[in-house]
């Protein structure tokens, strides 16, 4: 402490003036305060030192000792003295090398040092390195080799992420070490060259990684190819290599754009593109019927490309993405929208972090269990959701309960098969190499710990294909050591070889694509009771999926990919069509049996003055009505889909006939009661014979029959021309059935219709209620009149009111009621069952009853071939004996007709006309 002691000593030796005096006295104080630590000193002598000590291994940068001068400053203030680690200085030599340092001085913090080889040498590493804040040197010391006798080094230029968003190099470059180390003593690869690898940590970050890409083109020695890890990092050395005519060769890149051969044309990766998960994927929804997925994504560059890859694969395998949502950092909403879209299968497309916010929301939404199967990216940690997360207020055991039965496609990078490759080396005994290098480390907190065996194959890629160009390069006068970042023939010679690689690795078979992306299995798992669980693997290359079959999902199988919607039509009451049908049936015998009566008695007097012809076609009607029932009540229950329109035909003339068809009573008892109406009215003039003596033709009555059934017949060809029918077919709400069943029924019922239903139905209802009317008013008007010809015109009456009744409450009801098929049947056909059969009694019934009770089966001819013979109908024996009566006083009166104009009888109402009376 010699400068301790010249401080003490100076501070002895004062001088004999008071000033000085008190001046060292406080001085001594002073440095006996110091000594004991107290630094608090306000005045110090004129030739005062100080001197700096630094603690530990830290030495002295800039001035060591200064001085008070008389001017009240300190020596060397232009100098700053610090306290800085020390680098070793086994790198400030260089054997068979130089060395120059700046700045002089100890080789502390910011000391660079640059590297030379003698002549005859070659420096073998980086030519400079520098002193980190930590004490040590950013890159190995260098070695200077004789250039006769090595051999001739080709330099990898590299980026490890040792930290940042994806520290995979903690693992990969101990990986790529181990096969360097490998390559280098292989006597069969690359014999006289020697591969080195300088590498820089990238962080993972595309900024550092462009100063770091600076420094390795631009300093010594030349790069014979660039091996990037981490997609972003990749992405910028990729795009800028090619202006150095360099082959970048990654490690650990999953971008999908980095296959675009037109932005990287010297792009290879042995990590897989992230598109290679799609193919299996697209395999495994083949696999379980499924055709409607849905997406969510994190909106980064690597997922949008994945999904837009999915979406160009499901659109040719006929699967369509039904729901696609985004999200940049809080998905609760993109999850609700999920849910509200009824999405069931969904693929999942986010970093681990964002795996857990979207799994919380599924739990909160409930979109997980038996209805739902996620689909997400196998290279989260297999206990990433249970992993304690600040930014997510779900508990471990909810997200372990969202998250049962997800699956996952993982790219296959450790062979699964114990075969040795190109490195002579099984998948497991470069991991029990790998964790050796490693120091024991925990592979799940080690970054890259994955990917390792895709960094080592690498390597073996890159040196496999160095290899293979040393011959083709020779027979063109270039060798490897040559290349320049100028010479385009050597980059092309490498590209070649790597583009045609294939070789067996640690990771599995090592191919290149077009895209020069590796092509690779995909391992394809099952979360099960918490914990992953394989169940199969696919081969891109081949497309062949190995399925173990122990899939295990929480319903009794795949879910379906959308709510199935069952279709189900409504079909008529087989109880209630067999009840009507019998009612018709029996109708028809009736109807027969009403036919055959009035055809077998048609010779009878009371049957003929009844128009038995008439009555046999309302008989007839009568039945066709009563048929009509039966293909009202068929529908697909019975017949095929193909032969429906014929229904709908029948129908259509059960149209005509039904809601006109008892119109056929009406017509029949229309017409006669017409022409009733018209003799009524003539027979009250002057000019004209009693009711009773007037003759009604029968052909004026077929004639309008026929006249109004060709007006139908009409019609309804018009209406089949213009306006066809076709079935429609009417849905109606859905319903879910009872019990826990994911579907809903979707009720349909069956109707034939046209175009312009509703108009052709007012034709139909205003021709016919016209009819009707007119009808009714005619039975009104004729109901007191009493004629032999048409004897049972009341009867008729009778039957017009009824079917009008039976029509005006039928034909709203049944188009009220047209959706409920079995009241629409029920009311419609039993209005025709009812209008039938009470027709059929009103005009036979009493005509049987009639003839049973009375005995008045003779015809004309028979009765006036017995003579003598009294008659059983005396109403009608008095009839014809008044009708004699006045035949002779019409006799009288013709013979004194002479007479009249001669008398005046008494005053006579000049406009009045007298009816005469029986």
């Amino acid at each position: 402490m010699h400068k301790a002691n010249t401080a003490l000593k100076n501070a002895g030796c004062c001088k004999s003036d008071i000033y000085c005096s008190t001046v060292c006295i406080f001085s001594c104080v002073l440095i006996l305060i110091v000594f004991v630590q107290i630094r608090s000193v306000q005045v110090l002598p004129v030739d005062y030192e100080i001197e700096y000590i630094c603690r530990g291994n830290r030495v002295i940068v800039g001035p060591k000792v200064r001085k008070c001068l008389p001017n009240g400053t300190w020596t060397d203030l232009s100098q700053r003295s610090r306290c800085l680690l020390l680098c070793p200085r086994m790198w400030t030599s260089l054997e068979n090398g130089r060395v120059s340092s700046w700045p002089l001085g100890p080789p502390v913090e910011g000391t660079t040092l640059h590297y030379s080889c003698l002549p005859g040498f070659i420096l073998m590493g980086r030519n400079s390195t520098q002193c980190n804040k930590m004490g040590k040197w950013d890159t190995p010391k260098p070695v200077c080799h004789c250039e006769s006798l090595r051999k001739k080094k080709l330099y990898i230029g590299a980026l490890f992420p040792m930290s940042g968003g994806w520290p995979g190099g903690q693992a990969c470059l101990p990986a790529a070490q181990m096969a360097l180390d490998l390559v280098n003593n292989r006597t069969d690869i690359l014999p006289d060259y020697e591969l080195e690898l300088i590498y820089y940590d990238s962080m993972c970050d595309p900024g550092e990684a462009t100063k770091l890409l600076y420094d390795l083109l631009y300093t010594e020695p030349i790069k014979i190819v660039l091996m990037p890890g981490c997609s972003s990092v990749s992405t910028l050395v990729a795009e800028a290599a090619r202006m150095w005519n360099l082959i970048v060769l990654s490690y650990g890149s999953s971008s999908p754009a980095l296959s675009n051969r037109q932005r990287f044309p010297t792009f290879f990766r042995t990590h897989p593109s992230a598109t290679l998960h799609n193919p299996t994927r697209v395999q495994l929804f083949q696999k379980w019927k499924w055709t409607k997925i849905a997406t969510i994504q994190q909106t980064t560059e690597v997922f949008t490309s994945t999904l837009d890859d999915l979406e160009e694969r499901v659109k040719e395998a006929g699967i369509e993405i039904s729901v696609r949502q985004s999200f940049l950092t809080d998905p609760a909403v993109a999850v609700k929208n999920l849910k509200r879209q009824d999405a069931r299968i969904i693929v999942g497309l986010f970093y681990e972090t964002e795996a857990r916010k979207v799994f919380c929301e599924v739990y909160k939404e409930k979109l997980y269990g038996k209805k739902y199967v996620w689909f997400l990216i196998g290279w989260y940690a297999d206990n990433w959701f249970k992993i304690k997360d600040p930014s997510i207020n779900c508990t471990v055991e909810q997200m372990t309960e969202a998250v049962e039965g997800h699956v996952t496609t993982e790219i296959v990078m450790l062979n699964p098969e114990t075969v040795r490759g190109a490195s002579n080396l099984t998948s497991q005994e470069f991991l029990a190499q790998l964790m050796s290098k490693l120091g024991g480390k925990n592979p799940e907190e080690t970054g890259g710990f994955q990917e390792a065996p895709l960094a080592y194959d690498a390597v073996w890629a890159l040196a496999l294909a160095l290899n293979k160009t040393v011959g083709p390069l020779k027979a063109k006068g270039h060798r490897l050591e040559d290349f320049n970042y100028n010479n385009r023939d050597i980059t092309a010679e490498i590209y070649r070889a790597l583009n045609t690689s294939s070789f067996e690795g640690v990771s599995g078979h090592v191919v290149f694509d077009a895209q020069g992306s590796r092509m690779a299995w995909t391992l394809i798992e099952q979360l099960q009771g918490g914990s992953y669980k394989k169940i199969g693997y696919y081969d891109s290359t081949k497309g062949n999926l190995s399925w173990y079959g122990n899939d295990k999902w929480i319903g009794s199988g795949p879910p379906a990919d959308q709510t199935v919607v069952i279709e189900e039509f409504r079909y008529l009451s087989q109880k209630l069509f067999v009840s009507v049908s019998v009612f018709a049936g029996l109708g028809i015998l009736l109807g027969i049996v009403c036919l055959t009566f009035n055809i077998y008695n048609s010779n009878v007097r009371y049957i003929q003055n009844s128009q038995p012809y008439l009555n046999n076609m309302t008989a007839v009607g009568c039945m066709m009505a009563l048929a009509a029932v039966f293909p009202l009540g068929i529908d697909g229950l019975h017949v095929h889909r193909r032969q429906f329109p014929v229904v709908c035909q029948l129908r259509l003339v059960y149209l005509w006939l039904h809601k006109s068809l008892p119109y056929k009573i009406r017509k029949r008892g229309f017409v006669r009661i017409f022409f009733l109406h018209h003799l009524s009215l003539c027979c009250c003039s002057d000019h004209h014979p009693p009711v009773s003596q007037q003759h009604l033709e029968p052909w004026k009555l077929y004639a309008t029959v026929g006249v109004l059934l060709g007006i139908d017949i009409l019609s309804l060809m018009i209406w089949q021309i213009v306006d066809p029918l076709h079935i429609t077919v009417e849905k109606f709400t859905r319903e879910a059935p009872k019990g826990d069943l994911d579907v809903l029924i979707q009720p349909l019922l069956e109707h034939c219709s046209s175009e312009k239903m509703n108009t052709w139905l007012g034709v139909v209802y205003g021709y016919k209620g016209l009819l009707l009317l007119l009808g009714i008013f005619l039975a009104y008007e004729t109901k007191s009149i009493s004629t032999e010809k048409i004897n049972d015109h009341r009867a008729v009456g009778m039957a017009i009111y009824n079917v009008a009744v039976l029509c005006m409450i039928t034909a709203p009801v049944t188009m009220i009621l047209s959706s409920q098929q079995d009241a629409s049947f029920a009311f419609a056909s039993l209005a025709i069952v009812f209008s039938v059969y009470i027709t059929l009694v009103v005009l036979f019934v009493p005509k049987m009853r009639r003839l049973i009770t009375r005995g008045e089966w003779q015809s004309d001819a028979q009765e006036t071939m017995k003579t003598g013979s009294s008659t059983n109908n005396n109403d009608e024996e008095k009839s014809r004996q008044l009708e004699r009566e006045n035949k002779e006083l019409q006799k009288i009166i013709q013979e004194v007709s002479w007479l009249l104009p001669h008398f005046h009888l008494g005053p006579t109402p000049p406009h009045e006309n007298y009816c005469e009376t029986g």
